[in-house]
């Protein structure tokens, strides 16, 4: 698989608190240089974003992110507004709270209340795998694909792991093909960048690729 394939499978990331608008423009020239399939961003920069890329790429924020803990309805507005905004695809953060207090019927509500906040855009659901046993990412794709969202997203990146081969593997095999995998969080190499896509991940959110593609 050539640098160019890979990287068309891209949500080339930029979420660090500090990140500056300046830093963002930066992140759309690449993502467009490199064909990726958007940039994920925080939310308020999505607007801008938007019209800085004039439709030459697609854009992805991030909802209750990095810890999943706002309350369902305050999910729901953030959605509403990033759309509103512009934003092409949408990546949440779930409770994983409700996980551990194995909630499953809320954590489906929320699901397919941010889903249909989406408006028919792609909703990638962050499960955090790192925080999870193998028993809790099998149930949660169970109740993922219940709330019929499009993807499952392994990491927000900021916790205390990130993506890893055996969670992809783990994931495809417990989703139905309606359902894709987001590995994200440590995908620094395209070698790596490879591996997951082997292992049946559709997406990859990365902050890294580009630069290395430039070697």
């Amino acid at each position: 698989m050539d640098k160019m394939e890979i990287l068309r499978h891209v949500d080339h990331t930029l979420l660090k608190p500090e990140c500056t608008w300046e830093q963002i423009k930066g992140l759309c020239d690449e993502a467009m240089e490199f064909q990726c399939a958007t940039v994920c961003i925080p939310p308020a920069y999505v607007k801008e974003a938007v019209e800085y890329v004039q439709g030459n790429l697609k854009i992805c924020t991030v909802i209750g992110f990095p810890n999943g803990y706002n309350t369902m309805a305050a999910k729901i507005f953030e959605t509403k507004d990033a759309v509103e905004n512009g934003a092409s695809e949408i990546d949440m953060v779930i409770n994983i709270g409700w996980v551990k207090d194995r909630a499953w019927k809320k954590l489906e509500e929320e699901i397919a209340g941010v889903k249909a906040a989406c408006l028919g855009r792609p909703l990638k659901v962050i499960i955090e795998t790192c925080l999870l046993t193998d028993l809790e990412k099998q149930k949660l794709c169970q109740i993922v694909a219940k709330a019929e969202a499009d993807y499952l997203k392994t990491s927000t990146g900021f916790s205390t792991g990130g993506a890893t081969r055996e969670d992809v593997a783990l994931l495809r095999e417990n989703l139905p093909d309606s359902v894709l995998v987001k590995a994200s969080g440590g995908v620094r190499t395209l070698e790596d960048a490879q591996a997951y896509l082997e292992l049946g991940a559709e997406r990859l959110g990365a902050s890294a690729l580009v630069g290395e593609a430039r070697t």
